[in-house]
């Protein structure tokens, strides 16, 4: 399994910016993705994560109504839409693929539940 992100950037506050992750779950067959970060001096937080399919999504309140998650499944690539983008959303972002028994299986974002991740992007907002 790898598992690839990529899109970060610097913003300022207010601005917009759109994470990708893509996955190559090897012979996994369902899998969530789960969006993680972690600020310096920071424990990392969950912050959002999508089922194999549409409609098993979750957000933390500290993102919930500015960013939205979806994916591609031919593609295997998910994305995060982050809008609205304040300064404490700095942090460095990760993907995580955790394995599903079912395409409707809840995903988590309890870091301990991805045994695979990704190398993370850097997203800067500032005031």
């Amino acid at each position: 399994v790898q598992l690839q992100a990529f899109g970060g950037g610097s913003v300022q506050d207010g601005g917009s910016l759109r994470l990708a992750c893509d996955a190559s779950p090897s012979t996994q067959d369902y899998y969530a993705i789960g969006w993680f970060r972690q600020a310096p001096g920071k424990e990392r937080e969950g912050i959002s994560c999508i089922s194999q399919s549409r409609g098993t999504e979750y957000y933390a309140g500290s993102v919930k109504g500015r960013f939205t998650i979806s994916r591609d499944n031919i593609k295997d690539t998910v994305w995060l839409q982050m809008n609205s983008l304040k300064p404490e959303d700095t942090a460095v972002y990760s993907c995580a693929l955790q394995a599903l028994a079912k395409p409707y299986s809840p995903c988590s974002i309890r870091d301990d539940q991805y045994p695979y991740w990704g190398q993370g992007t850097q997203v800067t907002v500032s005031s």
